[in-house]
């Protein structure tokens, strides 16, 4: 029996992960096919060519460190999402690691400002926003992205919501195959360029309005500084947050329940892991 050559060899691997690929991609369909069919469904736009690029990348750059940015308007459903993939990873692989980043958590320093104007009515007749790009230091976290995803360790800030203080060095985070970076800016201009999977979450109006209030109040926001700020919320959101929905890979459904969010996004891990599990078996 004649030996293969290693031109033949390579072409046989090839084939083998077009096919793959070609499996994953039908999956992938067929996950959101159910999807759309659903009252609620999560995904309200999705891009074919991302989904192609994400079949190939769990092919061919199966090691590799992907970063998977989460945008969307304040009370719009970015952080339940990113929870719910994060039980899910855990849930169809208990060897899966992943890693948060929230946005949140790089706010400037604004404690002496707040101390200065006396409260925060007073700090919003300043003219002085939290819903600005300039609030949050995009610099340091796309360092810290950077770092995570070369496989250093990061020390993220921490912020006060109340007190706007915030403290450097304070979280440890590990680095991670996955590392989710959720955030109203985490779409920004300043990011795009490392990140691997751009999503926006769509929430209406009404409904951000609602949530916001009541959130407002736990971060010692009420009266009039809360109609202040989320004046300030809408205005900047319709200036720099809403036009990222054009460049985002998915746009996801805000409105949707966290208990099908986490088996969808179960249901899609298992759609890749099913035939990546059948390479490594091959090997």
């Amino acid at each position: 029996m004649s030996k293969l050559s290693n031109s033949d060899i390579e072409k046989a691997k090839k084939l083998a992960s077009l096919s793959m690929i070609s499996e994953i991609l039908e999956n992938i369909r067929e996950v959101i096919a159910r999807d759309r069919k659903q009252k609620q469904p999560l995904i309200l736009r999705i891009n074919e060519a991302f989904i192609f690029n994400i079949a190939r990348k769990a092919i061919i750059e199966k090691d590799s460190t992907f970063i998977m940015s989460i945008a969307g308007e304040s009370a719009s459903g970015k952080t339940t999402l990113v929870k719910n993939a994060a039980k899910a990873c855990l849930k169809s692989d208990n060897n899966s690691v992943y890693t948060i980043i929230c946005c949140d958590d790089y706010y400037k320093d604004a404690s002496k400002e707040l101390k200065l104007a006396g409260n925060y009515e007073a700090l919003f007749e300043t003219g002085f926003s939290f819903d600005t790009p300039d609030a949050i230091d995009l610099d340091l976290m796309k360092e810290h992205l950077i770092n995570l995803k070369a496989g250093k360790e990061i020390y993220s800030p921490l912020y006060n919501f109340v007190t706007c203080e915030s403290k450097k060095n304070e979280v440890l985070k590990k680095p991670a195959k996955l590392i989710l970076n959720e955030g109203l800016y985490v779409l920004h201009e300043k990011l795009r360029d490392i990140i691997d999977v751009k999503i926006y979450v769509y929430t209406p109006f009404e409904i951000i309005k609602d949530r916001w209030f009541a959130r407002a109040t736990s971060r010692g926001k009420t009266g009039l500084a809360a109609q202040m700020q989320f004046h300030d919320v809408n205005q900047t959101a319709f200036r720099y947050i809403r036009p990222t929905m054009d460049i985002a890979d998915v746009v996801i459904n805000g409105m949707t329940t966290q208990a099908y969010i986490e088996d969808f996004i179960h249901e899609l891990i298992e759609a890749i892991t099913s035939v990546t599990k059948k390479k490594h078996l091959s090997m």
